[in-house]
């Protein structure tokens, strides 16, 4: 992280019981692997390429594909071809800087993964950026309905015993952000792999570089730089 983004880093004052992570984009980045492997396949569909790419980011692909409603496409069948071919493309899948050893310093039954990525993708791509599976993960199979909906997160937070408002979500794209809120959460947004500003969340880091969790005596989660 620079001087100038760890001055605009903007940290909560509060504690939490839990955090909940997003995957992509939020402790590693995947963005090129995905858009290689998304990018073929909409130009095989007549797609506009530029356009499509960035309304894939942070949603399960079934909905993705789902929602663009094209004729004689079965999304669950082209969902699969995609997972598939993300599962082989790995290359250039990383941590983001300081995410590993953020998540080292967490208690285990205090952290968890949501994402909107299979479980057999989220752990290649784990294993590609060198973060260990996590004991908690709530991938694309366990829910129903995908980011912006809150299901996911509010699972996150049942599945660590505690109540989605106490505990800080952090995203880096405009689904997650609202699948957050709408679960009750604070969001801290992640934005090493922004391009543009985006909308949404109470507070924001590049990365986790100049920032380290505290865990108090009683297992509460905060912040220091």
């Amino acid at each position: 992280m620079s001087a100038d983004a760890s001055e605009n880093a903007v940290l909560p004052s509060r504690d939490y019981a839990a955090f909940l992570f997003d995957m992509d984009g939020t402790i590693l980045t995947s963005t090129a692997a995905a858009e290689r492997v998304w990018g073929k396949w909409a130009a095989g569909m007549g797609l506009d390429v530029e356009k499509f790419l960035p309304t894939m980011h942070g949603r399960r692909g079934i909905d993705t594909i789902t929602d663009l409603n094209l004729p004689g496409v079965d999304p669950k069948v082209e969902a699969e071809k995609i997972l598939r071919g993300e599962i082989d493309d790995v290359e250039g899948v990383v941590a983001l800087g300081g995410a590993a050893d953020f998540l080292k310093k967490l208690p285990v039954e205090r952290w968890a993964i949501v994402t909107s990525s299979p479980l057999e993708l989220a752990k290649a791509r784990l294993a590609a950026a060198g973060i260990p599976v996590p004991k908690y993960l709530v991938s694309a199979e366990d829910v129903t309905i995908g980011k912006p909906n809150p299901q996911g997160y509010r699972l996150g937070a049942e599945r660590l015993g505690v109540s989605p408002d106490d505990v800080l979500v952090f995203e880096d794209v405009p689904a997650g952000i609202q699948a957050g809120e709408a679960a009750g959460a604070e969001v801290m947004v992640i934005t090493a792999t922004h391009s543009h500003p985006v909308e949404g969340g109470q507070y924001r880091i590049a990365d986790y570089d100049t920032v380290s969790p505290h865990v108090a005596d009683d297992g509460r989660l905060s912040f220091r730089r």
